[in-house]
């Protein structure tokens, strides 16, 4: 897949799904001049910002390391939604800070939402960082880079109407260049009560529908077979030309890029409950290789939390909008987030939770119990009234649950033939690929010889447990 000038690039993934990190790769040359190192922390959109902070990075002679004391640079991509992801970055800038005293002209840079929100706090008050920059200011790099060099602070976090990046080439930092993600828009509109992230990345804005989809061509074209949609709410992308002849939305846009060829898969996250439309599922379903799972995010299972969580739906309505996926897409999987003991909650509406989870059958869920988090609405207007341990053990409760309700989701998987896109090895062992199939479980099968990363092959579902399925490969049915 790589040819001999491909170097290592230094970017350590620390994205909640996955709760690991990885030492990651590019596929494009870059110079070998001053180093720099990137570290991850929260959502799929946070790595994809790397990418694009990567290229930039790049067109300034920088190359990158994957030993951070080697590094002349080092920037940290932050993530406000949790406390425990801010103390956790935080510990890290003491680490470079460490580093920094060996090796003075070093600079230290914040970059995503932890930047915008504490940006002063930062720079002033703890000196942790010579550089803070927010979502929509990586263009202005460069600039606050040669400040650095003559000894300045350098802050940009100013948020944009406009900006999406979208004439930016991301290097793409995946280990494998089977998997990749392509941003179709930034910011978000909805003021859900507990989220920091409209205020941390602006309003919502789309892409052009004409870059995403040769985006999605060029990685198609480089070997890419696996491509995910990002943005806070994929389902209110709309884009119109400047003319105002053409308008796309999400379901056309979709519908565009799984036209790109039929072995790019295609993936999408995070949708939105109010938002997601009969069209798009329908969507989903015509397109062989648009892949049958959606993260739908509840929440909560009750009507009161979810009003006072401003998630502008109800019980019955995310109901109606599970029963809809499993009628037009009858071998989707679905799965959620949900947040436990937020302000007031009951343990009757505790419950309500627990039975959505039995309700909707999700595959699996990200799970957390309440955080407050500075400047949200939640913060302002509802007190944090439910104590840390009623917290913890709702929190327990759910996900026992949904460990139990993903085993019995993936037990109805075995002696099932799926079509599964080969990542690479197994953990487990190197006689062994893993993959997915279109419902996004994990697969692990015995190798064959003459198949390899980046290929499709048809596997049996032979047993499962809660977290992954194993197979054996067949022909094609």
């Amino acid at each position: 897949m790589y040819d001999d000038n491909v170097t290592l690039l230094g970017v350590k993934k620390e994205i909640d799904e996955s709760k690991q990190g990885e030492v990651l790769y590019f596929d494009q040359n870059v110079s070998t001049g001053r180093k720099f190192y990137i570290e991850s922390y929260g959502c799929a959109m946070n790595f994809s910002d790397s990418e694009i902070v990567a290229s930039i990075l790049a067109g300034e002679g920088f190359g990158p390391t994957r030993e951070m004391d080697q590094a002349d640079l080092i920037l940290v991509n932050t993530c406000s939604i949790r406390e425990k992801a801010e103390d956790t970055v935080r510990n890290r800038l003491k680490i470079f800070n460490s580093l920094k005293t060996k090796k003075p002209d070093m600079m230290i840079g914040v970059l995503g939402c932890m930047a915008e929100r504490l940006k002063s706090k930062l720079m002033e008050e703890e000196k942790l960082v010579d550089i803070v920059v927010g979502p929509d200011a990586y263009r202005d790099l460069p600039n606050l880079l040669a400040k650095a060099d003559e000894g300045e602070r350098g802050i940009n976090v100013l948020l944009s109407r406009e900006e999406t990046y979208a004439d930016i080439s991301p290097l793409r930092l995946d280990s494998n260049g089977i998997v990749g993600f392509i941003s179709i828009m930034r910011g978000c509109d909805n003021m859900c009560s507990f989220c920091v992230v409209p205020f941390t990345r602006g309003r919502e804005r789309s892409r052009d529908a004409y870059s995403i989809v040769a985006e999605a061509t060029d990685l198609y074209e480089r070997g890419f077979r696996d491509i995910t949609l990002l943005g806070q709410n994929v389902d209110s992308y709309k884009w119109s030309n400047p003319e105002g002849t053409e308008h796309v939305n999400f379901a056309q846009l979709l519908e565009r890029v799984a036209l790109v060829h039929p072995d790019l898969r295609v993936r999408f996250s995070t949708s939105h409950p109010k938002d997601i439309t009969d069209e798009v599922l329908h969507t989903i379903a015509k397109y062989e290789n648009i892949c049958k799972y959606i993260h739908l995010p509840v929440q909560s299972g009750n009507s009161r939390i979810l009003e006072l969580m401003n998630r502008t739906y109800d019980r019955e309505w995310y109901m109606e909008r599970v029963d809809s996926i499993y009628r037009i897409i009858p071998d989707c999987t679905i799965s959620s987030d949900m947040i436990t003991g937020f302000c007031t909650e009951t343990e009757e509406e505790h419950q309500d939770t627990l039975s959505m989870i039995r309700y909707a059958q999700y595959s699996m869920s990200y799970m957390f119990f309440y955080s407050e988090r500075p400047g949200t609405l939640a913060a302002k207007k509802l007190k944090d009234d439910i104590p840390e341990v009623i917290k913890k053990r709702r929190l327990q409760e759910i996900v026992d649950l949904q460990v139990e309700t993903s085993l019995q989701v993936n037990l109805k998987d075995i002696g099932k033939t799926f079509k599964v896109l080969i990542e690479g090895d197994s953990k487990r062992s190197n006689l062994e690929f893993k993959g997915r199939n279109s419902q996004n479980k994990m697969i692990n099968f015995p190798k064959r010889d003459g198949l390899k990363a980046g290929e499709y092959t048809w596997v049996k579902v032979i047993s499962a447990t809660s977290g992954s399925l194993r197979g054996e490969i067949v022909d094609q049915p």
